[in-house]
């Protein structure tokens, strides 16, 4: 064997046009060709029949949480950190995420299964796991409270950080009203009403300078350690120039558009949740990516909670063309963090690759990683095509 891939007959996404009847050639963790299916099969090559599989870049996720959700699979259950870790990893590359941004949140929430020590301990697993199958990075999503920012401090001496964020959910400022905000928490997360108003008092009480001088401290850390800074749900243009001022480079999930068209018009990268897209609307009522797609205001998608629907997102028809859809799951997530070797399908790229069924719910039958092969579905069964909906039916 000489370390040579040929994928052949596949519908292959480029950055710019889909090849009906096109090949791509691996060799050395690279993508060496990138062509149609015109030639005889290299010899000397191990040659796989994509079978009219739609072939992509490997998914860049830059903000997922679902590894919270593997080390707490119920409320108080808590298991080894590891095998949270690893789960986690299989279950990205499983639905296509070859660089996955594993968004840990440094909060006090012990009624949410959230402490600083268990995001430092998850964030070190997560920079120093072996034997995983994806590209697997660290996003730090700091809470706008003096404890959180010192724990992040810290966290930059032990663990490799490759994308920090500012959070400060209070009612009435960002993604929750007062009624919302006390629902969410009550009811979705389970923590008590007194957690709850203690929590919504203190981060009512934070001053417009105290937030400043706490927000600057978080930049400062991204800043030393060269990484780029996110925002986190603007709600308001002033939100957007604020964390420029700061150092932003991408707003990520806005909940209005006039957050978002700021955040775009200013020149950031703007990041919202494929879920929302997929689901036919935001879960809170707030911003729709649908719409925000239509205005021409979103980058990037995430998989925030649910990484099946990054792997669905691409495929949901917008009215833009296939590969203007792809880029937004892989090409855009990439540049946006300075990984300007992957998302792309073309001579040169790392060799993140998929072989996408998206004959009715996309599900991926091969994954290179790099160029190594990580997953090979077995017994997969080509569908007769069905095209996502143009909405999801919403809630």
């Amino acid at each position: 064997m000489t370390g040579i891939t040929e994928i052949r007959n596949g519908r292959v996404v480029t950055p710019n046009e889909v090849i009906a009847d096109g090949r791509v050639v691996i060799t050395g963790g690279r993508i060496a060709e990138v062509g149609e299916t015109t030639t005889a099969p290299l010899s000397r090559s191990k040659t796989i029949d994509a079978n009219g599989a739609t072939v992509i870049p490997g998914l860049v996720d830059l903000h997922g949480d679902d590894v919270e959700q593997h080390l707490y699979p119920r409320s108080g259950a808590r298991v080894d950190v590891e095998m949270a870790v690893s789960m986690a990893d299989r279950a990205n590359v499983m639905s296509g995420v070859t660089t996955k941004f594993h968004a840990i949140a440094f909060e006090d929430a012990p009624a949410d299964d959230r402490s600083h020590a268990d995001a430092a301990e998850l964030a070190r697993a997560v920079t120093t796991a072996e034997g995983t199958l994806g590209d697997n990075r660290l996003h730090a999503r700091c809470e706008l409270v003096a404890e959180s920012v010192d724990a992040v401090e810290c966290l930059v001496g032990d663990a490799d950080v490759d994308l920090v964020s500012i959070m400060h959910h209070a009612p009435d400022d960002g993604q929750f009203d007062r009624e919302e905000f006390e629902r969410h928490y009550i009811e979705d997360r389970n923590w008590p009403s007194e957690s709850v108003a203690r929590t919504a008092a203190a981060r009512e009480a934070l001053s417009e300078s105290a937030r400043a001088s706490l927000s600057a401290r978080v930049a400062s850390v991204a800043a030393a350690i060269g990484v780029p800074l996110a925002s986190h749900d603007d709600q308001r243009a002033r939100d957007v120039d604020r964390m420029i001022r700061h150092g932003a480079s991408i707003s990520e999930y806005p909940i209005t558009r006039e957050a978002a068209r700021r955040a775009a018009d200013r020149g950031l990268t703007t990041a919202m949740g494929a879920p929302n897209l997929v689901r036919g609307g935001s879960l809170w009522d707030n911003l729709s990516a649908r719409e925000a797609i239509d205005d021409g205001i979103v980058d990037v998608l995430c998989s925030d909670y649910h990484p099946p629907s990054l792997l669905a997102a691409p495929f949901v028809d917008t009215g833009e063309s296939l590969p203007v859809r792809v880029n937004r799951v892989t090409r855009n997530p990439a540049e946006a963090v300075g990984l300007h070797d992957r998302g792309r399908i073309e001579v040169g790229a790392r060799a993140d690759v998929l072989l996408v069924d998206a004959s009715g719910t996309p599900t991926v039958e091969r994954a290179f990683v790099g160029g190594t092969e990580a997953l090979a579905a077995s017994g997969a069964t080509r569908r007769s095509p069905r095209p996502l909906p143009r909405r999801g039916p919403g809630s």
